[in-house]
């Protein structure tokens, strides 16, 4: 069975979630980051697994289910945290971060479906999930993250190792308010679209 790996930062104010600021206040930011931390982290939990994993910059807090290992980041860039995720590794593993809250274990559980590699598109140009069968940290090392290449630099160097490469849906980040508001109609009753519905009304007030 394949570990499955979150990677996230502690949901406090200023720290997460930045661009949500304005309309939001940070605080508002940061129990958005929390509700789609929690969501991601539930949709794992009911995910059939050989382990959970949360690689976490910070310290968890009461949104962390039982029935995952705890590991702290790595210091360093995006792609060597990502590229430190898979190295802990000693067999298939899927990894996914916390900025898509409309996830579900029916996307999880096809995972790697007896590929080389599973890849999950976003699309701001980055992606949502990296799977690999054989996790190689060297495969993310030099990527260039947070940028509208990521995803297609990524799914290329998948390409060129030689890879068998399962695609997964295309979904989208949580970002900007726009994409709070988009993610929340298509997870309507998570966590995620309760706390975006008591933040709009509080800004009504």
């Amino acid at each position: 069975m394949t570990t499955l790996l979150v990677i996230a930062k502690e949901p406090r104010p200023g720290r997460v979630k930045t661009r949500l600021t304005p309309p939001f206040t940070p605080e508002q930011a940061a129990r958005l980051a929390e509700a789609a931390l929690a969501d991601t982290l539930q949709a794992v939990a009911a995910t059939p697994a050989a382990r959970r994993v949360l690689v976490l910059d910070g310290t968890p807090g009461r949104w962390l289910p039982p029935g995952f290992d705890v590991v702290p980041q790595c210091a360093g860039t995006l792609d060597e945290r990502l590229a430190d995720a898979f190295a802990r590794c000693t067999g298939p593993a899927l990894l996914i971060g916390m900025d898509t809250p409309q996830v579900t274990p029916a996307l999880l559980a096809g995972g790697l479906d007896g590929h080389d590699a599973c890849f999950g598109p976003a699309e701001d140009g980055g992606f949502w999930a990296l799977g690999l069968a054989e996790p190689d940290p060297a495969l993310l090392r030099g990527v260039p993250m947070s940028t509208p290449r990521t995803g297609a630099v990524q799914r290329e160097r998948l390409g060129a190792a030689g890879l068998r490469v399962r695609e997964l849906p295309r979904l989208r980040d949580v970002d900007t308010a726009a994409d709070a508001h988009a993610v929340a109609a298509l997870a309507p009753h998570g966590r995620f679209a309760a706390r975006l519905a008591r933040c709009a009304t509080a800004d009504r007030r």
